[in-house]
């Protein structure tokens, strides 16, 4: 039976956006939310595969077997990115220096990304990569609307037990890390309201997880096989929670989460 979580005291413990689909996290130390809104640049951008039938610069949402993802491309997780919200910059490293700089927001500067993914990506890309930006109201994501994904740190950790191998909770690419909150009892929030710094969000249901988890983010090899272990230890491949901002505000690193 899992455990309640009214009395624990629940902490967000870290924030990550990924502002291009299968590339790597930004950790922040605070984001300003929005009603029915991902954490800002969160799966903003995605590089199409060549495969991909997309017109213009600008998608909705679309299966993420459109786009070059973790689940199926392991050597993105090669590769370090930063990208700045003023001037719209994405920059990618590999092993710490720089391969490739392009401002999304003109084309030369897309075209500059999608050239270094052609190359680097080479019979993966099924073509020439094209690089597109979330629709508004859309978020480039596994869930087929904008919400913020929530990781309970301690259920990470319990799997590593049944593994019998440490487990980087980066594997899982969520949004909010959250602590003290007992393992697994994040799937009790289902249904409940839960408010943390100013923003209020609706939890909505579990995670399922697929073959992406199986990448370890520091390597880039395919070292474990997670919903296997998960299925064997639990009898589900679920990790996580999928949450809705229903009310905006501002959230930070060592925020309190609270069950209304």
């Amino acid at each position: 039976m899992l455990a309640n979580v009214t009395g624990m005291s629940i902490l967000l413990e870290d924030i990550c956006r990924y502002p291009v689909k299968g590339l790597s996290p930004e950790h922040l130390s605070s984001v300003t939310l929005s009603p029915g809104k991902a954490l800002p640049y969160d799966r903003t951008f995605a590089l199409a595969l060549g495969s991909t039938p997309v017109s213009g610069a600008i998608s909705e949402w679309m299966p993420k077997t459109s786009f070059l993802c973790l689940v199926r491309n392991e050597k993105l997780a090669q590769l370090q990115t930063e990208f700045d919200d003023a001037t719209q910059t994405l920059t990618v490293r590999r092993g710490g220096n720089q391969v490739a700089r392009g401002q999304l927001s003109q084309k030369i500067g897309r075209t500059m990304i999608e050239d270094f993914f052609a190359a680097f990506m080479k019979e993966e890309a099924r073509g020439r990569p094209k690089l597109v930006e979330a629709a508004p109201g859309h978020a480039l994501s596994d869930h087929d609307s904008p919400v913020i994904s929530i990781i309970n740190l301690n259920s990470v950790r319990d799997l590593a037990r049944v593994v019998g191998k440490d487990i980087d909770p980066m594997r899982f690419r969520g949004n909010f890390m959250i602590g003290g909150l007992d393992a697994w009892a994040e799937f009790d929030l289902c249904g409940k309201k839960i408010a943390v710094g100013d923003a209020v969000l609706d939890v909505e249901m579990r995670i399922d997880r697929c073959a992406a988890t199986n990448v370890n983010p520091a390597t880039a090899e395919r070292d474990m096989n997670i919903p296997k272990d998960m299925m064997r230890g639990y009898g589900h491949i679920d990790c996580g929670v999928f949450a809705r901002v229903t009310e905006g505000g501002d959230v930070s690193v060592g925020a309190e989460l609270k069950i209304l």
